[in-house]
């Protein structure tokens, strides 16, 4: 094996941008790069004259004309390599070809790890924030290695070689984050299902993937609850041919069900060696699938390789959030998410951050979690979901303000466009007005955080419930029906993409067509998010949602979240979805479905404000034409309200719901139905 070097560090390039812009990059002499869909740049990319050398200006022109210097030299700087590579980039859009790095050689869990034990082995890289609050676990960056060594050391003896599929069913913990990391240091590839999920959706997913080996745990904890995993797994691989062996960890001490494929994991682990040679793999190998679900169709298992990914991830994380070493950076999402993968695991352990691994719920025991475990871990970064942050809005200011807030530096949200009451609420009760507040955009198919707020010139502005910013190599565009390119500002079209950039996904497992027909077919040279976004006077991006959540009443093109945002400004209000509708005049209209705080007296009163809000913020065309009151809404366990079911359940279309394994609580939608009869038959009483 060759000799690695171990890598200087993102910020031996760049620095903190955030905090010392002026650094410049070096241009990597002789790499070539093909592809890329170059003809849109020079309509797009800012100009380097007017920008200082190494400025968040100069640094976007550079990234968005000389691709091949600017992400070449951050390769270099950044990660640890076995070979390196040849050529930086090889992309063609028509065809759905991305390629980044190649010749290039390296190990994901050598980045992640190893380097880090080499200089600093006692640090720490995960602090595990179990379910019961107080009861947290630390584990350093050596024990990590020594776990995820004996680990990978198991799946070889059992059988799994490099290319192999793992599934990894478990809730966030520190041999959840082992096992990921074993698997890239064999080259095995994992694909995480979130532990959740029903036994159906595990195995259509284990299936898809053709997975040679399950792990688990015997039961999972959260907010209190005990999840029956094992039970789940067993009763998946009843139906999955492929599988030869479940490998069962414990969580609880409570004994499971062992049949014949089941192996007791820390048993068999302690068998091991505490060391396990590094795999070699080529850049463009595969690392992981996940599975996103779309509207139509079944889960897609999306493909993520090596090198272009985990810089990308370790790049985002440090200059989005202004990562500064010895920081605890706090991200609750969940490992069985795009944002676990990112910004819990790969994005922090590249740069050797301490990584916070949260194991229950925004409301256990109590609505203070969030904000005592930020006290007691003294959490630097912290980083979550709107539907989070309006459900804490629900218990009032009390809770946050209990709590010693002062080491938040970074605030992020993530999942889909914050709202302004949430996003006024995140800035200046929890983060006393005084910390950066990033709303980002980003997608399981783009690896990372695309459009955010940071990094930016030092000091500039951040607006409230915006993205803003595009991140170093995304060349935005915005497109109309037609596909034209919308230029100036004051505009909205389709959010697309026009260059490639080394985080995004590479294919749809087993179904590259599904791939180029997804995310290149619609707009030709582009990517397409199938997002719509508003550009601003001053350039900056708005996301303005799903294209199918854009509704045109008379006429007028409206997103759907534009009404939710002016709607959810109420005092009474914590969470809203908008959906269009058939209506016989107006083409489409409106449809609001709201939540109210437990408190409110009476919701015909506030129905009446909603509707004057919406006329008063945006239009008297925009308001919707039916508003009906919902205990909770619709929602995937990652958060984001599922609106497509919404528009089933009103227009009668409930027989046929598609893909709802993301669902967080089935009965919901009973639960809405019930509600909107009642809702009809006072109307149809009323006439």
């Amino acid at each position: 094996m060759a000799t690695r070097s171990v890598g200087r560090g993102v910020g031996r390039l760049l620095g903190s941008l955030c905090r010392r812009p002026g650094l410049p990059v070096r241009p990597l002499r002789g790499l070539s790069a093909q592809g890329g869909a170059t003809s849109h740049l020079s309509r797009s990319a800012p100009a380097v004259a007017a920008a200082q050398p190494g400025s968040y200006l100069a640094l976007s022109a550079q990234a968005a004309q000389e691709p091949a210097a600017f992400w070449g030299s951050l390769a270099r700087d950044t990660l640890v390599w076995d070979t390196p590579y040849h050529t930086v980039w090889d992309c063609d859009f028509s065809s759905g070809k991305i390629g980044w790095f190649l010749g290039g050689q390296l190990n994901v869990s050598v980045n992640c790890l190893d380097q880090h034990v080499q200089k600093s082995p006692e640090s720490v890289a995960l602090i595990w924030e179990r379910d019961e609050p107080g009861t947290e676990v630390r584990i350093t960056y050596r024990e990590l290695l020594e776990t995820t060594c004996r680990l990978a050391n198991t799946l070889k003896r059992h059988g799994v070689h490099r290319g192999d599929r793992v599934a990894i069913y478990m809730p966030v913990s520190p041999l959840s984050v082992a096992a990921m990391l074993a698997c890239a240091r064999i080259g095995a590839v994992h694909t995480v299902v979130f532990a959740g999920f029903s036994a159906e959706s595990l195995a259509g997913r284990i299936n898809d993937a053709k997975c040679k080996v399950v792990i688990t745990f015997n039961q999972g904890l959260r907010g209190g609850r005990v999840v029956e995993l094992k039970k789940i797994v067993d009763e998946a691989v009843k139906n999955c041919p492929t599988v030869q062996h479940v490998l069962v960890a414990h969580r609880t001490d409570n004994k499971v069900h062992m049949g014949d494929l089941d192996i007791p994991l820390e048993q068999e682990m302690a068998k091991e060696a505490p060391v396990c040679t590094p795999e070699t793999m080529d850049s463009e190998d595969m690392l992981f699938m996940l599975y996103t679900s779309g509207s139509t169709g079944s889960p897609k298992g999306l493909v993520h390789t090596q090198a272009g990914y985990l810089l990308y991830a370790a790049l985002t994380h440090k200059l989005v959030f202004d990562y500064q070493p010895g920081d605890v950076f706090g991200c609750v999402a969940d490992i069985g998410w795009i944002t676990g993968h990112s910004y819990v695991v790969y994005g922090p352990l590249c740069n050797g951050a301490t990584s916070v691994l949260f194991e229950s719920t925004p409301v256990y025991p109590d609505a203070g979690r969030y904000w005592e475990t930020v006290q007691r871990l003294k959490i630097n970064q912290f980083y979550g979901a709107p539907t989070a942050v309006r459900l804490l809005l629900k218990y009032g200011d009390t809770w946050v303000k209990k709590y010693d807030r002062s080491s938040l530096r970074t605030l992020g949200s993530v999942g889909e466009p914050i709202n302004h009451e949430a996003w006024e609420w995140l800035y200046t009760v929890v983060g006393d007005s005084r910390c950066t507040l990033v709303d980002t955009w980003w997608q399981t198919e783009t690896g990372g955080i695309c459009i955010a707020p940071r990094p930016s010139e030092e000091g500039a502005e951040i607006l409230p419930g915006m993205a803003m910013r595009p991140f170093f190599g995304i060349i935005p565009a915005l497109l109309d029906e037609k596909g034209n390119v919308i230029k100036g500002s004051d505009v909205s079209g389709a959010l697309c993409i026009s260059q490639a950039w080394p985080g995004m996904a590479r294919t749809i497992y087993g179904d590259h067509q599904r791939f180029i027909d997804s995310y290149f077919k619609a707009y030709p040279g582009y990517y397409f998010t199938g997002d719509g976004a508003h550009r601003t006077e001053g350039g900056y991006y708005q996301i303005t949602g799903r294209m199918d959540d854009v509704i045109n009443i008379s006429g007028h093109r409206l997103g759907t979240a534009e009404i939710e945002d002016a709607m959810a400004d109420h005092p009474a209000v914590p969470e809203t979805a908008v959906i269009g509708y058939p209506h016989d005049i107006k083409g489409e209209a409106a449809f609001a479905f709201i939540v109210l705080k437990e408190d409110v007296g009476d919701a015909d009163t506030v129905v009446s404000e909603l509707k004057s809000m919406v006329a008063t913020k945006i239009a008297k065309y925009a308001v919707p034409d039916q508003i009906l009151v919902v205990k909770r809404l619709p929602k995937t366990r990652s958060g984001k309200v599922m609106r497509r079911l919404l528009r089933k359940i009103i227009t009668g279309g409930t027989q046929d719901l598609g893909d709802t394994t993301t669902l967080e609580d089935p009965s919901v939608i009973t639960e809405i139905l019930s509600t909107f009869q009642k809702y009809k038959d006072k109307q149809a009483a009323a006439k």
